[in-house]
């Protein structure tokens, strides 16, 4: 089994910056796909990025341009840069893997609050 451990979250003002951390228990980074995801007070969890094990990188509308996901696999971690924050990115943030090799996995860390003010 893998735990997934996000930090980096916290309080920020409009247009500034945080960068999210996932570290994993061991290291399974190189394979599978790693995410970010995001739940508001009210809402449903949503995608927010994702990166393949052959980095490829995807990113929920919103985000684009502003968000910068990368993962360093000797690290067994994956980040979640945040830049030019809006009130509208406050939510916790989750980090997933997800993969089958060498077997079918799905992993969620515990989650970091986000919080940006006006």
């Amino acid at each position: 089994q893998v735990q997934l451990v996000e930090s980096g979250g916290g309080l920020v003002q409009a247009g500034g910056s945080l960068r999210l951390s996932c570290a994993a228990s061991r290291n399974i980074f190189s394979v599978g796909t790693m995410g970010w995801y995001r739940q508001a007070p009210g809402k449903k969890r949503e995608l927010v990025a994702t990166i393949t094990s052959g980095g490829f990188t995807l990113y929920e509308d919103s985000v684009k341009g502003r968000f910068t996901i990368s993962r360093d696999n000797a690290k067994s971690t994956v980040y979640l840069q945040m830049n030019s924050l809006k009130p509208e990115d406050t939510a916790v943030y989750y980090c997933n893997a997800k993969g089958g090799w060498p077997a079918p996995y799905n992993y969620w860390g515990q989650g970091t609050q986000v919080t940006v003010s006006s």
